[in-house]
């Protein structure tokens, strides 16, 4: 799962929709920092609301990625989309399309749920300009510990670019994919991957409720099933 699917249930808990984006920050800002269970789980009764909410947020969307990532549609989606990667990068040996499938599935989850809830996205962006980044950037080094000493600034620039917004044009998402290409210097993806992209679209369009079934995740934030 990404942001706006790990958060978008949480809407009313400002400190704790930004503990479910906590992991993927990092991921951007410093790979090496990470939040494992058992040394976030005690932060969840920690006598600061704020620490506490933050932990809370961050155990959420460790528990949301392990049933998640074990679906079998999850699987299923990977493999189609790596599927039509391939018809794009043809040369490719395997490794560089098993990656794209995984993270443009979870991607294009996020483009499905902003499409099926009109306005939610501001609704997200807004929530978490209630949070201190330095509270974020502090409690990070004390669960870690270790520093993360750009995240406060990340944040910041996350709710300043609000790429997520991104999502929606299949040519902006893959400039935003390209973007995750030279963090982990991969080569950047030609100009027809937009064709996968709206493939892999309707592909998780119609897998959505087995991606996110009801006993996981709230179903009121799903399309509707005609």
């Amino acid at each position: 799962m990404n942001y706006f699917a790990h958060g978008i249930r949480f809407l009313d808990r400002p400190d704790f929709v930004a503990g479910t984006a906590i992991p993927d920050w990092l991921s951007v800002v410093d790979r090496r920092v990470r939040m494992r269970s058992p040394k976030v789980r005690p932060f969840v009764d920690h006598v600061d609301r704020i620490w506490a909410e933050l932990a809370a947020g961050v155990m959420q969307h460790l528990h949301d990625d392990r049933w998640f990532h074990g679906t079998a549609a999850f699987a299923e989606t990977c493999t189609q989309m790596s599927k039509l990667f391939r018809g794009v990068l043809s040369d490719d040996g395997g490794h560089r399309t098993g990656f794209l499938g995984h993270i443009t599935a979870e991607l294009l989850i996020d483009r499905v749920l902003m499409e099926t809830n009109p306005g939610l996205l501001d609704k997200y962006y807004n929530t978490l300009s209630d949070v201190d980044p330095q509270q974020v950037q502090s409690f990070v080094k004390a669960v870690a510990g270790k520093p993360a000493d750009r995240l406060a600034e990340l944040i910041a620039g996350f709710l300043r670019i609000r790429f997520l917004e991104d999502y929606i044009d299949p040519e902006k998402m893959l400039y935003r994919l390209n973007q995750v290409m030279g963090r982990v210097k991969l080569d950047p993806l030609p100009a027809p991957t937009v064709k996968v992209l709206e493939e892999g679209c309707d592909l998780v369009r119609l897998s959505i409720h087995k991606l996110l079934p009801s006993e996981n995740f709230e179903t009121g934030f799903l399309p509707t099933i005609e």
